[in-house]
């Protein structure tokens, strides 16, 4: 009984994780939509009744202010801005560092430290479980996160000594799409980890 309510607690919680910053996103996209309806009323009566126009062109004009902003940010002006509101506000968000960094990592994004959210292979016990570095101590030990299956939002932090945790140089997607299909995948993770046994010898 207890065995069945943890795995049903664990379930939801990990259902929450996927689902509530889908529901943000939405929630947010639908709120610039309507706070910018009333600029785009005069353009929408231009077109044709059967037309969502006023939909249509605040969908269009939020989409292009989330663009431009993308844009700004990526300047030296606008990524001193972005860090102040950052430390000053959303910081102190629980859990926002944590989403941020591997929102970043899926979307590409390699201009922050290389070592956050590195693929690797870490030992556990007598296993091999994909891993992704968090940070790197001074004494060369690692902080990990071991994602959970097949929702990859979830899973444990460990402290591990360097010679448990090897690096993998695979795209961050690659060791991403392991944890969500079931491992599948996971042969292409322990070849990469021999490649780099091999290279460093």
């Amino acid at each position: 009984m207890k065995n069945a309510l943890a795995f049903i607690t664990k379930a939801v919680l990990t259902g929450l994780l996927v689902i509530v910053p889908i529901y943000l996103a939405i929630l947010v996209l639908l709120k610039g939509m309507k706070t910018v309806g009333k600029l785009v009323q005069p353009f929408a009566q231009l077109l044709p009744e059967w037309f969502p126009a006023e939909q249509a062109l605040s969908l269009l004009l939020v989409l292009i202010i989330c663009f431009l902003i993308g844009v700004a940010v990526r300047t030296r002006l606008g990524r001193g801005i972005r860090e102040r509101i950052e430390k000053g506000f959303f910081a102190k968000i629980p859990g926002y560092a944590l989403f941020r960094s591997l929102t970043q990592r899926v979307a590409g994004d390699t201009r922050q430290n290389e070592t956050v959210w590195k693929p690797a292979l870490a030992e556990i016990e007598d296993a091999l479980v994909p891993a992704f570095i968090i940070e790197e101590f001074e004494d060369g030990r690692y902080t990990v996160f071991v994602p959970s299956i097949p929702t990859p939002f979830a899973g444990a932090v460990y402290i591990l000594d360097r010679k448990r945790v090897h690096p993998l140089d695979v795209p961050f997607t690659e060791a991403l799409k392991v944890a969500s299909r079931w491992g599948s995948g996971a042969k292409d993770l322990v070849a990469a980890m021999e490649r780099g046994d091999t290279s460093s010898r």
